[in-house]
């Protein structure tokens, strides 16, 4: 069981000491902006473990909320707003928004040097390129660097993943071809699904469907990364059949306790990273 917890707990310590070295230096902490548009419960739900994160290691947290009924200029101007705040570091637009809202217009206008989220197109095509700097979104940056703590040899394997979301699926996939990993991208079309993801030296599976992929899926021996967070009736609840895996995987991230810790912990990474490069006007572009 590759123990999430603990490794985030570990490099949250030590982003604390930078960010209040950060702080000293530069007399601001560093901050992050988030923009919740309309109510939805599970947004203002996200922005509430979004601020317990930053005040855990020290990030400055700004919430800015807007009703149901806002129009997308207001939203716009918003967004423009923050954009330009020299204060603000790193900006997140959580979802869902309202139906009269255009997401991707927001997603698209947003300032690419404070989006810690990893979703801009600028940044989603320098991770493509394997360019540097650019913000990679943080629950598959999340993945690799628990994978790497664990040892793991990328070189070679055969990796498959499953799910091809923006902000789980093609980043990971990316940052596997980029270790030089044969990677295979599968989903919800894929024909004979439980024989792809037989064929992995690592699985990664992340489509959002609860204990989708069961033990006879895996090959045996294999590295199973589980992105899944499904809250059911007998609790949060992986994209893997995590007791079926746990028999047969040789390595296995746990749901809870395996990516979601690592995923708050290199955001708040993307946050000091993004409040550097405005220090001192580096962008690497």
């Amino acid at each position: 069981m590759l123990d999430g917890s603990a490794l985030a707990k570990e490099v949250k310590a030590r982003l604390k000491d930078e960010i209040g070295a950060y702080t000293a230096e530069f007399l601001t902490p560093p901050t992050l902006a988030v923009l919740r548009v309309g109510s939805d419960e599970s947004a203002a739900g996200y922005g509430r473990a979004i601020e317990k994160n930053c005040k855990s290691v020290g990030v400055a947290y700004q919430g800015v909320e807007l009703g149901d009924d806002v129009d997308q200029a207001t939203v716009a101007a918003t967004l423009a707003a923050l954009n330009e705040n020299a204060a603000v570091h790193g900006i997140m637009i959580l979802e869902p928004v309202p139906a009269q809202i255009h997401h991707e217009a927001l997603v698209n206008m947003l300032n690419p040097n404070k989006d810690v989220d990893g979703v801009h197109p600028l940044n989603a095509g320098r991770l493509a390129q394997q360019k540097t700097p650019c913000f990679v979104p943080a629950t598959p940056a999340g993945a690799i660097r628990l994978l790497e703590n664990a040892g793991v040899i990328f070189k070679g394997l055969n990796a498959v993943m499953v799910g091809r979301s923006d902000i789980v699926g093609k980043p990971m996939a990316m940052l596997l071809l980029h270790r030089h990993c044969t990677v295979t991208i599968a989903h919800s079309r894929t024909v004979d699904l439980p024989a792809v993801c037989r064929s992995a030296d690592l699985l990664c599976v992340g489509i959002g469907r609860a204990e989708m992929v069961k033990g006879d899926w895996i090959k045996p021996g294999a590295i199973v990364v589980d992105f899944g967070t499904t809250y059911t009736d007998d609790g949060l609840k992986g994209d893997v059949d995590q007791a079926a895996a746990a028999e047969i995987a040789g390595m296995l991230t746990p749901v809870p306790g395996g990516i979601g810790p690592m995923t708050n912990a290199v955001l708040m990474s993307n946050v000091l990273q993004a409040a550097r490069m405005a220090a001192t006007n580096d962008y690497g572009i």
